[in-house]
């Protein structure tokens, strides 16, 4: 079985998407197992998760032994050679992508540390083999949203999660954007759906699908190209 530890101060984030999604499936058909690790539990009394950064600055950083603590348990109690991730979402990480979630999908398990505030200690790294990766650009205020989105992509690819050719035809499975996608009704809003996929020639559908997959990866490639490119002066 596939295992998920998620390592959070916001364990009750979790439940609502996971008991809702393809991922809360898998944990009742017995593909996937998600546990939570609550960093207060991992500390006497009040003691708090975080404190002030060396060195002056705004905001406040995890500490380093409430997490170290709940990562040594796991380890500890995890079989020996096990295939094994620790994922840390970082928007100065890599960015994530679907090889990379293929590859976690080919793993016997996936820890996912999730920051909070300005972040956690940076000497993590020095004690763990850790993976930063990046939903973005962007910031939020925390992990949790980025390791709900590490969780589904990963175990959605779980064998018995959902139907392989479900998987087959989607997005980058061949490097690629997936196609466009209709449903009833035929128009709405005088918006029509292209004819040939009303037309019951597969041939000619599965044709149009092709081209306008590579149309629409194009076009992301081309996206993407320019949101690269420095900002020019005014």
């Amino acid at each position: 079985m596939f295992t998920v530890d998620v390592v959070t101060l916001f364990p009750e984030v979790f439940a609502p998407f996971v008991g809702l999604s393809i991922v809360g499936r898998a944990v009742d058909a017995g593909i996937a197992d998600v546990r939570y690790h609550h960093l207060l539990d991992e500390l006497p009394g009040k003691e708090r998760a975080d404190d002030a950064p060396f060195g002056g600055g705004p905001g406040m950083v995890l500490r380093l032994e409430p997490i170290a603590r709940a990562l040594d348990r796991i380890l500890a109690g995890a079989p020996a050679g096990e295939r094994r991730a620790i994922v840390v979402p970082n928007p100065a990480g890599a960015p994530l992508r679907q090889t990379g979630v293929e590859r976690y999908a080919r793993l016997d398990r996936l820890v996912i540390v999730c920051g909070h505030y300005e972040g956690i200690d940076d000497r993590l790294g020095r004690l763990y083999p850790i993976e930063e990766v990046s939903l973005g650009e962007f910031v939020l205020t925390g992990g949790e949203i980025p390791a709900l989105a590490v969780m589904d992509a990963t175990v959605r690819l779980l064998a018995g999660a959902i139907r392989r050719e479900s998987l087959e035809s989607e997005s980058f499975a061949e490097c690629g954007v997936d196609y466009p996608s209709f449903t009833r009704p035929p128009t709405f809003r005088g918006v029509a759906v292209p004819e040939v996929l009303l037309s019951g020639d597969h041939a000619k559908i599965a044709a149009w699908r092709r081209d306008e997959s590579r149309r629409r990866t194009e076009a992301r490639r081309r996206l993407v190209d320019n949101a690269l490119q420095p900002d020019e002066e005014p």
